[in-house]
């Protein structure tokens, strides 16, 4: 990635813009995680726990990634803090598989929840704008690290377009299942992430990186693909 040419005012500004995104959208993680396990629970709906599970384990991998870059050589960390992201994603889809698939199998039917609904619709109007946000910054930057934590918050927003279409159709037509089958969505995509991780795909995990000033990536999907 090319940057154009920056004064030092200028890369500094963007920098601390970018930090201040990560750290704001990490914020609304753990708010949206909140809501969505309080508001699962009351309403037994799979796709409202899995989404809030994948929320805990966003915030939870960026922690990792922060922990891996306190260190006076982040390469030691590196194997361990992509285990440990892998494993968390693992958990998360087969907590979420089962519980969708008991679901499924009993015609458990799940009430309905408005919070839920809002949730995801309010999360669905925010994400893609903060990741534009993010990666014109990046850009501007030459940070393909930011580019790389943009692309992964519109990944995140698929999942409130899903969680948002399981719980609508749920409320409005009764389709119950809709809401098991979301929940199915938000696991296929946590076995994604996790996968990625075992392989030392650090694409998933730059919000950590960001916030420790990490900014170059070499890889060809413009992110730090890690050593073995």
């Amino acid at each position: 990635m090319t940057a154009p040419v920056l004064t030092g005012a200028r890369a500094a500004t963007l920098r601390r813009r970018i930090r201040i995104i990560v750290a704001l959208t990490i914020a609304y993680n753990v708010l949206e995680a909140t809501v969505a396990l309080i508001a699962g629970s009351a309403a037994s709906s799979s796709a409202l726990i899995g989404f809030g599970l994948d929320s805990v384990v966003e915030v939870a991998s960026a922690a990792f990634v922060a922990w891996q870059f306190s260190a006076p050589d982040p390469q030691r960390r590196e194997r361990v803090t992509l285990r440990l992201i892998a494993g968390a994603f693992f958990a998360l889809a087969l907590v979420v598989t089962a519980d969708a698939a008991r679901a499924l199998i009993s015609g458990d039917a799940p009430e309905h929840s408005q919070v839920g609904i809002v949730l995801a619709a309010l999360s669905l109007a925010i994400m893609p704008t903060v990741a534009w946000l993010e990666r014109r910054t990046g850009r501007e930057l030459g940070s393909a690290t930011a580019v790389a934590d943009a692309r992964q918050l519109i990944i995140c927003s698929y999942l409130s377009a899903a969680l948002l279409v399981g719980l609508t159709l749920n409320a409005l037509l009764g389709w119950w299942w809709a809401d098991p089958l979301a929940a199915l969505f938000i696991a296929g995509f946590a076995v994604r992430e996790g996968l990625e991780a075992w392989r030392g795909d650090g694409c998933a995990t730059t919000s950590g990186a960001l916030l420790h000033g990490q900014e170059s990536c070499d890889c060809e999907d413009g992110c730090q693909q890690p050593s073995r």
